[in-house]
């Protein structure tokens, strides 16, 4: 094919334009903080001087065209139609047979074919590059390939090829260059003359592609059917459109090296992979993580955020979902295989800031009590904290004793975060923002900065405590004779677990007196509270502890732990005694108080009296139970409990809303107190309308925690089983039938509920084998089977 020489002045190649320097990637700044990421910044060479040269050479040339045409007198797109007749260079070519002719398949494909016949009045049929046979209108063709009469199918394949080899988007500077200075127009033909020397088939066909190709040099002027007169964009828009084009190449360039930074990454072995912190020292990669991180979380907040995830997707060949976007930041070792996503899309704050941190360490270094005037002095008293083996908030402590007629008085210690924190501080409002400590199998996350929550709050074995101290004497029946609140100073003389505690308990130590004497009062107490109508619901509790879980294969260990437990059964008790003691002590004094109430319903618990005690009749029970509720002006009856008004409040370190019922007993307790009057005034802090206000806030919130916790503990739960032997098995109780012999099942070892078939004859509170055939955390998937005995 002859090609016209050109002046090398005006004729540049820009099929791989250079970058300018404004927009040229900066890869030496890019990944500077790992070795990973700067692998990459040394990967691609920056531009050539000689390619930057060229760049340049070309915007002088623009810049002295855009001169001299300013001396030309302007023309119109009308002068240059005009320079010859418009009908006499759009004349149209009607189909024949044999013509090939370029059509579009659809809105992604154009085509070249052959025309056989007509079809219909408008439409032809053509043999397309494929072989294939298709009706066509008249509209669908983009241009009639002239010089050509009689063109054999066979040849349509071999026709493309040459003209794709013969492809130069470069020879357009050219021809525009030209056209742009003599002001003129011109058709395809008229361009493959131009350029190639000859209008031959061939010639005009690759003309046609370039201009079909080029989104720079030139535009359509006029068109008529098939054929088109295009004209020499302006300078000044040639110099923009080629701006656009190189920043669009240089995104593109650098979004393609961002892919393969996944790629790689994703394809490390775990310990050579990044740390999420090297993903975050680049702002154009940390963009595009944090859209994968929030696509993952279904927390996009823009358009732009979903589109970018959409594109990395589409580069990775992954599926647009949320669990492509978890599975993609695993593999790449920015989460943690065992990422905990409940607890990223509640944004839990796992830490405290430095503020607040600050000013807890102020106020552990402020020794003054301004209440150490009014504290009774109980160090006397032989006390017991039984808690959890890794309990680090310990805020309720018991003590017990005979008195000479006979009957029980029991004191609860609660810890006095009081002391430190007043209501409206900055550590007061930011415990009512988190609204409760988050216990996960993972981690604790304090309501209260950590020394503070675990330091000077906390109730300390053999220290003198700050303490505020319910204490009750009870009838022989279990039921209230007395009770009392108030500020005291205790030297816990125990710290023990509920494993410890039952020990003891069963050793009937003479010098442990004191815990029988509780142990006696907690009986005292169920029965008397089951004659009142209280529906006993302990049942098996599972704790779960993690120690590594950033680890891909964490240790996990489970504890499953019976409610009905004798020492579990004694803090729960006194519990239930300190918080209708509260109830009372508030009605009697008129103190606005988050009272909690459960209306019972109609259960008659004898119905349940053929099952099981224990985990099979719970299950049942709770059932029935109706949602408690929450009024800050009197107390309401908790008929679950059995009780005529309850107030949570042994646990002000752990539950805001426990502080809030330390706030307003406190207050009441100094006002009545002649020394502390005028420094607390004469009423609580807060009202029953600002008491619901902020509950409202609280609880809606420690719902969310509450959620959050019982979805992580079911996820280790499963993980735990995922990992053990296929042959393994496990004793299940039938806690009901779902349908047919589908029944909810709750294995005995791990306090885990799930569901499987069950052979026929099984009844509700029966034991049967299972073994876990499945098991998946990340999709909350468990598939149980009952395992037949032979």
């Amino acid at each position: 094919m002859p090609i016209r020489a050109v002046n090398s002045s005006s004729f540049f190649s820009f099929s791989t334009p250079p970058l300018p320097s404004a927009l040229r990637f900066s890869r030496s700044a890019a990944f500077h903080l790992h070795p990973f990421f700067s692998r990459y910044a040394s990967a691609g060479a920056a531009p050539s001087r000689s390619f930057q040269s060229i760049f340049d050479n070309v915007m002088e040339e623009l810049q002295a065209m855009r001169k001299r045409r300013k001396r030309i007198s302007a023309t119109s797109n009308t002068g240059l139609l005009n320079e010859e007749l418009l009908e006499d260079r759009l004349v149209n070519r009607s189909l024949k047979k044999g013509l090939l002719l370029e059509f579009k398949k659809d809105s992604d494909r154009v085509l070249l074919a052959v025309a056989q016949r007509p079809d219909g009045k408008k439409n032809w049929m053509v043999s397309d590059q494929n072989g294939v046979a298709s009706s066509i209108k008249p509209q669908q063709i983009t241009y009639i390939v002239p010089g050509i009469h009689n063109f054999d199918e066979a040849d349509i394949t071999d026709f493309v090829q040459k003209a794709q080899d013969n492809m130069d988007l470069s020879l357009l500077e050219f021809a525009w260059v030209e056209l742009l200075e003599k002001n003129k127009s011109v058709t395809v033909e008229e361009l493959a003359e131009m350029i190639f020397g000859s209008a031959e088939p061939l010639d005009s066909y690759c003309a046609h592609l370039l201009l079909s190709k080029d989104e720079i040099y030139f535009t359509v002027l006029e068109t008529k059917g098939p054929r088109s007169i295009y004209g020499p964009r302006p300078s000044e828009q040639v110099e923009e459109l080629i701006r656009r084009k190189l920043a669009k190449e240089a995104a593109e360039k650098e979004f393609n090296e961002f892919i393969e930074l996944l790629a790689s990454a994703k394809s490390m072995p775990l310990q050579d992979k990044p740390p999420k912190s090297s993903w975050m020292d680049e702002e154009k990669i940390r963009s595009r993580i944090e859209a994968l991180e929030a696509y993952a979380l279904d927390a996009c907040t823009s358009d732009e955020q979903r589109k970018t995830a959409g594109m990395i997707f589409k580069e990775m060949g992954l599926a647009k979902t949320a669990s492509s976007a978890v599975n993609l930041l695993v593999d790449i070792g920015y989460f943690p295989v065992h990422v905990n996503l409940d607890l990223l899309k509640l944004g839990i704050p796992t830490d405290h800031s430095e503020e607040i941190i600050s000013v807890a360490q102020s106020l552990l270094s402020n020794s003054y009590d301004q209440d150490e005037i009014n504290r009774k002095d109980l160090t006397h008293l032989k006390v017991y904290a039984i808690d959890v083996d890794e309990a680090d908030e310990l805020d309720d402590a018991l003590s017990a004793t005979k008195l000479q007629d006979g009957r029980v008085k029991v004191w609860i210690h609660v810890a006095d975060p009081t002391r430190y924190v007043e209501p409206g501080s900055i550590v007061d409002r930011e415990a009512m923002r988190r609204a409760t400590s988050v216990f996960l199998p993972t981690a604790t996350y304090p309501m209260f900065p950590e020394k503070l929550a675990m330091g000077g709050m906390s109730l300390r074995q053999g220290e003198l405590c700050n303490a505020i101290t319910v204490s009750v004497v009870l009838h022989d029946d279990g039921s209230i004779a007395e009770c009392s609140v108030v500020n005291s100073v205790i030297k816990p003389t125990y710290m023990l677990t509920y494993e410890s505690a039952s020990e003891l308990l069963h050793l009937n130590l003479e010098e442990e007196v004191e815990l029988k004497i509780l142990s006696e009062a907690a009986n005292l107490r169920l029965n008397w509270r089951r004659q009142q109508g209280a529906v006993d619901t302990a049942t098996l509790e599972t704790r779960v502890k993690v120690s590594n879980p950033e680890s891909p294969e964490p240790s996990i260990n489970i504890y499953v732990e019976n409610q009905a437990d004798p020492a579990m059964r004694l803090v729960s008790e006194m519990m239930v005694l300190c918080g209708e003691a509260i109830a009372t002590f508030g009605s009697r004094n008129d103190i606005p108080l988050p009272y909690r109430g459960q209306p019972q319903s109609d259960i008659n618990v004898s119905e349940f009296a053929h099952l099981p005690e224990g985990p099979v009749r719970s299950f049942a029970l709770i059932k029935l139970m109706r949602a408690a509720e929450i009024d800050f002006r009197k107390p309401a009856r908790h008929g679950v409990l059995g009780i005529p008004g309850y107030v949570q409040f042994t646990s002000p370190i752990r539950r805001y809303l426990d502080l809030l019922a330390h706030y307003q007993v406190s207050c009441f307790q100094f006002y009545h107190s002649q020394i502390k009057a005028f420094l607390r005034g004469e009423h609580p802090p807060f009202s029953s309308g600002k008491l619901e206000g902020i509950g409202a806030v609280v609880n809606e919130k420690f719902r969310a925690v509450r959620k959050l916790c019982s979805s992580s503990l079911r996820y280790w739960i499963l993980e735990y089983l995922r990992r053990q032997p296929k042959e393994r098995r496990y004793r299940a109780l039938v806690l009901r039938f779902v349908k047919d012999r589908i029944a909810a099942l709750l294995l005995v070892e791990v306090g885990f509920q799930a569901s499987a078939w069950v052979s026929i004859g099984t009844q509700i509170g029966d034991e049967v084998l299972v073994k876990v055939e499945e098991a998946d955390p990340r999709d909350d998937i468990i598939c149980v089977k009952e395992v037949i005995k032979s």
